[in-house]
């Protein structure tokens, strides 16, 4: 891990105070303050550059989530879903931000990579925003193992051998085409194939579409 510069150690210092007043039941400072440096490092390995520290709270938050559902201290039952790719800059992203969308927050959804990218697909985000949803504020990160554990349903999307197994999981593997080097005319059809097989997906786990 590396030594964070004195205004990282500022930043987190803060993200650590936000972030325990929200989920003060789930961790105590330093549990979270050593996630916050762990996906700091995390980010930082897969080239992550712009609003770093931003992200690392952001990521830490998302762990959060799912370590409060390990712990049952989630209120109510939304299923959990994880999509992951290799680069988490493609299929993954709109899969979870057609998940998000056409469930109206009634699934947890996380996504990762095994190799995460430095950012995301501009053609996927052109794409998604086309359709309505608004994917600038995505950005790839790696999975980790509370996130794979607290996941109802993962999805798999190209990273083989490299994705998370963990016994008792629901499993499916998307055989979807990689939209890494395409163009927005290429990329769209890709999107509108996540959006059917999402669609498929949360009519299994019984979530309502909207009309």
């Amino acid at each position: 891990m590396h030594d964070p510069s004195p205004e990282q150690q500022y930043l987190i210092a803060n993200s650590t105070t936000r972030l325990h007043r929200r989920f003060a039941g789930v961790a105590g400072p330093e549990t979270i303050e050593r996630l916050l440096l762990e996906s700091l490092d995390q980010l930082a390995s897969a080239r992550v550059t712009s609003w770093l520290p931003v992200l690392a709270e952001r990521f830490a938050a998302d762990r959060l989530r799912a370590l409060a559902k390990l712990e049952h201290l989630v209120a109510g039952d939304r299923p959990h879903v994880l999509f992951l790719c290799t680069h988490n800059a493609g299929r993954s992203q709109m899969a979870a931000a057609w998940t998000t969308h056409l469930s109206g927050g009634a699934v947890e959804v996380f996504s990762g990579g095994s190799e995460p990218a430095s950012e995301v697909n501009t053609a996927a985000v052109e794409a998604m925003a086309e359709v309505g949803i608004d994917m600038a504020a995505a950005y790839p990160k790696p999975w980790t193992d509370e996130v794979v554990c607290a996941a109802a349903v993962v999805i798999t999307m190209g990273c083989g051998d490299a994705c998370p197994i963990f016994p008792g999981k629901r499993y499916e593997d998307w055989a979807i085409t990689d939209p890494a080097g395409k163009d927005l005319e290429a990329v769209r059809p890709i999107r509108d194939e996540i959006r059917g097989r999402v669609e498929g997906l949360l009519s299994e786990l019984k979530v309502a579409l909207p009309a």
